[in-house]
């Protein structure tokens, strides 16, 4: 649990991540939301899937993200030739050595960035499988760490356009969230053409953190602490899609995993040392929605996931305050101050 001495630290690092968000920002015009996701996505120690129609920024978004932070960065253009050697990584007969030399492949960078991962076959897309669960590539039966952070950002066009294969079940379960940019504002596209007519911003885009202040903040983020109410509210969530009439898949437990990590994240970029029911609502849709499959009969009713998130979403209900400040003051109290609410963005709230 985080100490009132650490909260200091805390702070600083959320300040380091407020850089990086209004870095991205200069580049996306318009989707503040956007590039908050991604970073909380990144905090959570989680992969990211862009999907949109093309021409809307995902792999300007991906970039963006990338460049702000000092860290080894490999893009992946992800096509129906590419094998999955070129992403893992492949050993070579060394004449000179007599033996084999591994030789790492693109998959081997702190923020991998796949663009259009769905024009590529599935059997390259499942070279991605084992790295993005396990952190690690295993090539002739010796298993080869990732670095650390490690986060996978893809981009992929609607799976009904040409020259694309949609994504298995356990590629897309992979992936923490999923986010659509959308097309920008009126006044956000003006503006687009101030900024990026002449030259692209991402040519004077320079780091503004470093890969150990992002794992730093990682660790700060694991220590937010996590009442059992607000646990229980993000397992009845989950389990609600896995009963649901109107889907034939629902999410699994590393969903569950996914959303409470997420959670986490967005707590302590509001500068909090725990999570609310607030920061699951905010995220369930982004979190679970790409890992539901609907009914043959729901998707006649075009009834999307998207939907059938936001149904449960008003259904379950939400625990109390009472009952989680309960939990939390007992379970973890904090140290060195007396007892404080655990509900609190109202004024008076408890703050790092």
């Amino acid at each position: 649990m985080t100490t009132y001495d650490d909260r200091a630290s805390l702070t600083d690092l959320t300040t380091t991540a407020d850089r990086i968000r209004r870095s991205v920002e200069g580049v996306i015009e318009g989707k503040p939301e956007v590039v908050r996701l991604s970073l909380t996505v990144l905090l959570a120690e989680g992969h990211l899937l862009i999907e949109d129609v093309p021409g809307v920024g995902k792999t300007m978004l991906a970039k963006a993200l990338a460049r702000s932070i000092d860290c080894s960065v490999r893009r992946i253009q992800f096509t129906p030739d590419l094998l999955p050697s070129d992403i893992t990584g492949v050993s070579i007969f060394d004449q000179q050595q007599r033996d084999f030399e591994f030789k790492p492949g693109a998959i081997f960078a702190q923020i991998v960035i796949g663009d259009e991962i769905n024009r590529a076959s599935p059997k390259t897309q499942s070279a991605l499988l084992e790295s993005m669960e396990e952190r690690q590539v295993t090539i002739d039966g010796n298993s080869y760490e990732l670095p650390s952070p490690f986060m996978v950002v893809a981009t992929q066009n609607p799976v009904e356009m040409e020259g694309t294969y949609p994504l298995p079940e356990a590629q897309r379960d992979r992936f923490m969230a999923r986010v659509s940019i959308g097309y920008p504002s009126a006044e956000a596209e003006l503006q687009m053409l101030s900024v990026h007519g002449g030259a692209s911003p991402l040519d004077d885009l320079q780091p503004v953190a470093h890969a150990h202040d992002i794992v730093k903040l990682i660790d700060a983020v694991r220590s937010v602490h996590v009442a059992e109410p607000v646990r229980r509210y993000a397992v009845e969530l989950v389990s609600a899609t896995r009963n649901h009439p109107d889907l034939r898949l629902g999410a699994s437990p590393r969903a569950t995993l996914h959303l409470l990590r997420a959670a986490k994240a967005t707590a302590a970029l509001a500068r909090r040392e725990y999570a609310l029911p607030d920061d699951v609502q905010s995220l369930v849709v982004q979190v679970l929605a790409h890992r539901l499959l609907p009914t043959a009969q729901a998707q006649l009713n075009r009834r999307t996931a998207e939907q059938v998130v936001l149904e449960i979403l008003q259904r379950t209900p939400v625990p109390t305050a009472e009952g989680a400040e309960s939990a939390y003051l007992t379970g973890r109290p904090p140290v060195g101050r007396p007892p404080q609410p655990l509900y609190g963005q109202q004024p008076g709230a408890r703050r790092l």
